[in-house]
């Protein structure tokens, strides 16, 4: 299933999670989203408990190229503020521009790089909400390192650390793949990893004052040579998804599992 996980422990934790994988969740009731339109995302707010801790799982997200504003996009995150979320925990399907990732690694995400952002399109534009946060939050650290260390001990004890890498995801504003140009532009400013979401909803819950971690799933190689006949397309993309799926929902659960055990220095 295509989950967009949000966890709400006591110190309230949101887990979103947009590739294919299956957290084992005990239902307790279900809520219809409309305007999902993404293969995969089906579009419902499922609320109930992970590893005993209450929490409302989000299968699918809003997308820019949908014809969302970002206003809508990010909408569910100032929901998830308003329950008393205080940790973020997010991921995407990207595609690689490091030469040394392959497909199927896992990237722990440590910054980001928000194109539509830097080109005026940001989710704070207009007249703050002082009840969420202020007019200008810094976007320096936002990626939790306690929560990074948490991520890469698990994985260690898990015995997929040779699949799981760390780096820097671009947002783009798609629903086209880059072209050859773009790429080399991209791979020259140090992007790692290239995806069509996430960044508005982490600048969003910087602005509400959560905690942030992101996972990125490498489910293609991004073309870097316009002598490369390789191209990519969505289905590929699930299909990647759908083998790493055990491996993510071992990592977000046992994440989830240890935030509390952590909660002094985390």
């Amino acid at each position: 299933v295509v989950l967009c996980v949000c966890v709400c422990v006591c110190m309230c934790v949101c887990v979103c999670v947009c590739v294919c994988v299956c957290v084992c969740v005990r239902v307790r009731m279900c809520v219809c989203v409309h305007g999902f339109t993404v293969q995969g995302h089906a579009g419902r707010l499922v609320f109930g408990e992970l590893k005993g801790k209450t929490c409302v799982c989000m299968q699918g997200r809003f997308h820019m190229y949908e014809g969302h504003s970002l206003c809508k996009t990010t909408f569910p995150v100032r929901v998830f503020k308003l329950l008393g979320v205080e940790t973020l925990i997010v991921t995407n399907a990207a595609g690689s521009l490091a030469d040394s990732y392959q497909v199927g690694d896992i990237m722990i995400i440590k910054d980001h790089i928000n194109f539509p952002g830097l080109a005026g399109l940001n989710p704070l534009n207009g007249p703050n909400d002082d009840k969420f946060g202020p007019r200008f939050p810094p976007m320096s650290g936002v990626y939790d390192k306690d929560l990074r260390k948490i991520a890469f001990d698990l994985c260690k004890s898990m015995g997929v650390s040779q699949f799981v890498q760390e780096g820097v995801y671009c947002m783009v504003g798609g629903p086209n793949f880059e072209s050859i140009a773009e790429a080399k532009l991209l791979h020259r400013l140090g992007v790692d990893a290239v995806g069509m979401s996430t960044a508005p909803e982490v600048v969003v819950a910087t602005h509400c004052g959560m905690r942030v971690f992101g996972l990125s799933l490498i489910t293609n190689k991004v073309v870097k040579s316009y002598n490369d006949t390789e191209s990519v397309n969505h289905e590929a993309v699930l299909e990647v998804s759908k083998l790493r799926s055990q491996t993510l929902q071992m990592l977000v659960t046992e994440l989830v599992s240890r935030m509390d055990i952590n909660n002094n220095t985390t």
